[in-house]
């Protein structure tokens, strides 16, 4: 019988060599990592037109990595950092009006945290998949999308977002009183059973909700459920860490809020409303984002109703001032704005024992 031809010891060694090798180490993981985290952490100060670049340049890296060799360790985390950045893209692509834009990344992002069974990505994935179908005022694809996230984990401190941001946020729109107020339980309890972030986190992290900020949305809930009491008690109820945080939009959705309420109360103040939403509009604060955009024009378009007035005159020049500028302006033209609700009859009632006669038709809307 003749002998099998064995390998040589080098040739083990050969190809020992091939698969441990990577053509990535612990290092580049590790700047990739921060260069994620970095930009979660200046996103409200720079916004998606500055950060946009920066994330492209992680994200195309990463898949020039992974078409070569990498321990399994090693390709899990590139991995889900390739599935990091697509969601990151997403979220900007959302917030920059590119609705189709960002479907695909979210698409994208899912596929690969499936990969590598990081079921709390898809979860934050599908919250932003929900936030982009809102924006375009397609309220009952937001809470379907919401609802898959939730079933990932209905108990994981990732279903806070999708309750209060995702859910809630929807219902009300729809005008389901009933099934958003359980939404916002359901986000509050959930906020009591884990550790969740004090203070306001950046509106793109990957952590959990912190309490504040899911108070927030419950005020815009509450902004589409005309309870405008509800909105004012939200909003008092988060004002000093709303004050006290660094971001400059959520202080101005806060207060777009705010000035939404006191215009659709039962006694509207229009003066104080205008002058609320001017304040958002003159604070500046780096480049607008979608939602500041949406609520500002639905708070001047609630108050067509009161357009002689000299207040909403000011609102509306100041505002139109506001969206010529470039990035404003192209989200005005991309972005399906939605339904604001209407002021109730009482609250016109009250408008015109105190302003005299409405106009029996509101003038053409400001372009």
């Amino acid at each position: 019988m003749q002998e099998p031809a064995w390998e040589s010891p080098v040739e083990v060694a050969r190809r020992l060599h091939t698969a441990a090798s990577s053509n990535t180490d612990p290092s580049t993981l590790l700047v990739l990592q921060e260069t994620i985290g970095g930009v979660v952490d200046r996103y409200e100060g720079e916004g998606p037109y500055g950060l946009v670049g920066e994330v492209l340049e992680v994200r195309r890296y990463v898949g020039e990595l992974l078409e070569g060799r990498q321990l399994p360790r090693q390709r899990e985390v590139l991995f889900r950092l390739a599935a990091q950045a697509s969601a990151l893209l997403a979220y900007m692509a959302v917030n920059a009006g590119r609705e189709v834009l960002a479907e695909a990344y979210c698409t994208e992002a899912a596929e690969l945290a499936w990969h590598i069974d990081d079921r709390e990505l898809v979860m934050w994935i599908q919250g932003t998949r929900s936030l982009n179908a809102y924006y375009a005022g397609r309220f009952e694809e937001a809470v379907a999308f919401a609802d898959a996230g939730v079933a990932l984990g209905p108990g994981h401190p990732q279903a806070i977002r999708l309750q209060a941001n995702g859910r809630a946020r929807a219902l009300g729109k729809l005008g389901d009183a009933a099934g958003a107020e359980r939404a916002i339980a359901a986000a509050v309890d959930l906020s009591a059973r884990h550790d969740v972030p004090d203070g306001l986190t950046p509106c793109i992290s990957f952590a959990p909700y912190a309490l504040a900020r899911t108070l927030a949305n419950a005020a815009t809930v509450h902004v589409a459920l005309r309870s405008p009491h509800r909105v004012l008690g939200y909003a008092d109820a988060i004002d000093e860490r709303v004050e006290q945080s660094d971001s400059a939009w959520s202080r101005a959705l806060v207060r777009l809020d705010v000035a939404t309420a006191v215009l659709t109360s039962e006694r509207p103040d229009v003066e104080q409303a205008m002058v609320l939403g001017r304040e958002v509009l003159e604070a500046g604060g780096g480049a607008p984002i979608r939602s500041v955009v949406q609520r500002a024009g639905d708070l001047y378009a609630l108050a067509a109703p009161w357009r002689n007035l000299p207040a909403v005159r000011e609102y509306g020049e100041v505002l139109r001032v506001w969206q010529s500028a470039p990035q404003a302006r192209a989200l005005v033209g991309s972005a399906k704005l939605a339904r604001p609700v209407q002021p109730t009859r009482r609250a016109a009632d009250a408008a015109h024992s105190r302003f005299g006669s409405l106009p029996s038709q509101p003038p053409a809307e400001h372009d």
